[in-house]
């Protein structure tokens, strides 16, 4: 016991030569009685006596007293303070337990009590072994006592191992026995999927009433596309979910509550799928050889996910009687049926690059279908020739209805620098170009100079670039569900060569073709939301500026329900902001009918997936250790002292061994006799045996 002092006492030897010396002695010596009363030879008695009192005087033995200061046996409390340990009335529980632990703890003076509350760990559940084994770092394992785990069951880092685990380990169960709740349980969900292809997600939806009633379900993508399912209880569904966009996409997975319920918490699942376009079909018609040509087919090319199928027309129909050989032509003739027929819907993307109309080379018919297929959902984006300006053009096939520059019949020629119009700068196919100057301060474009145009009227669309006198030269337009691009001149290939400086001739194109393949990351009216470190960083895109007396928000609803408007500072078209992260989970954006889904860290934290109370996962724990595990329902434990090897638990009580560790304080030692007495005494022996063979 702590400060209180006790004696113990012993014999203890501090022998004059090495215990191996006296043994051989005393074997020597025990084997000549031996043979002496063997033969009953007279005096064979003191002979014995003087072996052992000799012996004794080498041992030196003495009796020692030592002053012992007995320690306290240490004993850890565990408190379980996870999320599922606020539900149904186990926080009252929990701390009735403890309290009643600390009071039983302070009446037994030989018993540290120490109390580790732990649990808060995030999506990766309750460690409760691993704070016990932390706390038992600082001590002592001969002073260890055991433990008692509060908590309602639920644990996530037992061991495999448990033989290492010191012992007894308690558990004192929080709720009841049998408790039901409905949950719903993800059993796989792809990391990657192809957008716009079907990926399979599997779940089940555990109902304690069992049977084979069924449950409405319902699924969400990106918080807007919504499917409606009802699904049989306890059984594994699987669903097909196509992401529809590149990029991280969030599927919502939710049940209502049901007849009963702990929580609704994990009635909902938020998954994460990352969306990967497969690869770009292009297809690329050149209506004649020209230096530009080369360049947008090493553009394409150098992409690894386009597919590039590209058509040069040599020599057309109109031209049969000319003079190149034949073995300089093609060999392949141009497949117009394959293409605009059989294989159009497998393009994302269709550039007419100088193209002409000559003698119906492509039919009108075929050329309607493209047309059609914008009105689908394909994009088309027209370079244009200065055939554009004649009735040889684009425009006048009907193609033309669905282009959103008219040709005024007008070729501009003369050197001039493409600029980028007000609108241009707010929209993210032209926005911060490298070269385009600085509006406003007036500088002007540093790129190289064009030298030819097409003058049109923009009927429709968005003009983002302009070339001589302010004429359009970049049209954008949204057709049905599809979308046009044109580019009014054919010289953008000299800013590949360099020519005057050259300019940002790959990055525009890049960003022409991923705007008309619709990648949301060039989207003009978009709302973003990235995580970076404790902070959700908000932007909005927006072609449309906010009025002078207004600021943009957007409405943030955080993973528990609440709102909060975030309050955005607008420049150069962009309006961004941060807001603090409230915790992991799903958080929804809205600004006007823009809306956006993120999640952030673990969404389905493992602490949630279960929140039955139960005594299956410690109960190997319990039995490795000696331990037990009562039910707080059925009333609080008396908590006892046992002796060593004793049972540590039985009906109404739980017990903890006592170590009885000790340091000692003091030491006094009395020799039993003197070594001088002893050799005396053995000599003695020897004497009477002499007198007793001589008689």
């Amino acid at each position: 016991m702590n400060g209180v002092f006790g004696a113990g006492v012993q014999i203890a030897f501090d022998p004059m030569l090495p215990f191996w010396a006296i043994g051989l002695l005393a074997g020597v010596g025990a084997l000549l009685v031996g043979f002496g009363l063997w033969h009953r030879a007279r005096g064979s008695g003191w002979r014995t006596l003087a072996l052992i009192l000799g012996l004794l005087a080498l041992l030196d033995p003495a009796l020692v007293n030592e002053t012992r200061r007995y320690a306290k046996d240490v004993a850890l409390v565990v408190v379980d303070d996870s999320t599922s340990q606020t539900l149904a009335g186990r926080p009252a529980q929990t701390e009735a337990a403890l309290k009643a632990l600390q009071e039983a703890g302070a009446r037994l003076p030989d018993l540290d009590l120490r109390i580790v509350r732990t649990g808060k760990t995030g999506g990766e559940g309750t460690a409760l072994m691993g704070a016990l084994d932390r706390a038992l770092e600082d001590v002592p394992r001969q002073r260890f006592a055991g433990s008692v785990l509060i908590t309602d069951g639920q644990v996530h880092d037992v061991p495999a191992d448990l033989s290492a685990l010191p012992g007894p380990i308690h558990t004192l169960l929080t709720g009841a026995p049998g408790e039901g709740d409905r949950r719903l349980v993800i059993l796989s969900s792809p990391s990657f999927a192809l957008v716009d292809k079907p990926a399979l997600f599997s779940f089940r939806v555990e109902e304690p009433a069992g049977g084979d009633a069924t449950v409405p379900v319902t699924i969400q993508l990106d918080g807007a596309e919504t499917r409606a399912l009802n699904v049989p209880a306890n059984q594994d569904v699987a669903v097909e979910i196509a992401p529809r966009h590149g990029g991280q996409s969030v599927v919502e997975i939710a049940t209502p509550p049901g007849p009963r319920e702990l929580t609704v918490q994990n009635n909902r699942a938020a998954l994460t799928v990352n969306g990967i376009r497969d690869r770009l079909r292009v297809l690329l018609i050149s209506g004649e050889p020209h230096p530009g040509e080369r360049t947008w087919r090493n553009l394409l090319k150098a992409d690894p996910s386009v597919d590039l199928v590209h058509f040069t027309i040599l020599r057309p129909a109109d031209r049969v009687m000319d003079l190149t050989p034949v073995n300089e032509l093609s060999l392949i003739a141009f497949p117009i049926r394959e293409l605009f027929e059989v294989k159009l819907n497998e393009f994302d993307l269709i550039i007419f690059d100088r193209y002409r109309r000559r003698n119906s080379l492509i039919p009108a018919t075929y050329l309607q279908a493209v047309a059609n297929y914008v009105e689908r959902g394909g994009a088309v984006l027209e370079v244009a020739a200065p055939a554009f300006a004649t009735n040889q053009g684009l425009f006048s096939s009907p193609i033309g209805a669905i282009l959103p520059g008219q040709p005024t019949g007008k070729l501009l020629e003369g050197p001039f620098r493409p600029e980028v119009t007000a609108l241009g700068w707010r929209h993210p196919v032209t926005q911060g170009l490298d070269g385009a100057g600085f509006p406003q301060t007036g500088a002007p474009p540093s790129w190289g100079r064009w030298f030819r145009a097409v003058d049109v009227t923009a009927g429709r669309g968005q003009v983002v670039m302009t070339g001589p006198d302010a004429s359009p030269l970049v049209i954008l337009d949204r057709v049905g569900e599809g979308r046009v691009a044109q580019i009014l001149s054919d010289q953008l290939w000299l800013w590949s060569r360099g020519y005057d400086g050259g300019g940002p001739q790959a990055e525009l194109l890049r960003r022409l073709a991923h705007w008309l393949m619709k990648e949301p990351t060039l989207e003009e009216e978009d709302l973003v939301a990235a995580v970076r470190g404790e902070q959700l960083q908000i932007t909005r895109r927006s072609l449309t500026p906010a009025p002078a007396d207004q600021r943009r928000f957007v409405t943030v609803t955080d993973p528990d329900g609440s709102t909060r408007n975030v309050t955005l500072t607008e420049r150069n078209g962009v309006a961004t902001s941060t807001a603090a992260l409230a915790g992991p989970g799903v958080y929804r954006l809205a600004e006007g009918n823009l809306q956006r889904v993120i999640a952030v860290g673990t969404v389905n934290p493992k602490e949630m997936s279960d929140v039955r109370a139960t005594e299956t996962v410690l109960q190997p724990v319990s039995a490795a250790t000696g331990g037990a595990i009562q039910w707080l329902r059925d009333g609080i434990p008396d908590l006892r002292r046992v002796e060593p090897g004793r049972t540590t638990s039985g009906r109404g009580w739980i017990g903890l061994p006592e170590r009885r560790d000790y340091d000692i304080t003091g030491l006094t030692r009395l020799p039993l006799l003197p070594a001088w007495l002893m050799l005396l005494l053995a000599g003695g022996a020897l004497g009477m045996a002499w007198w007793r063979e001589g008689r």
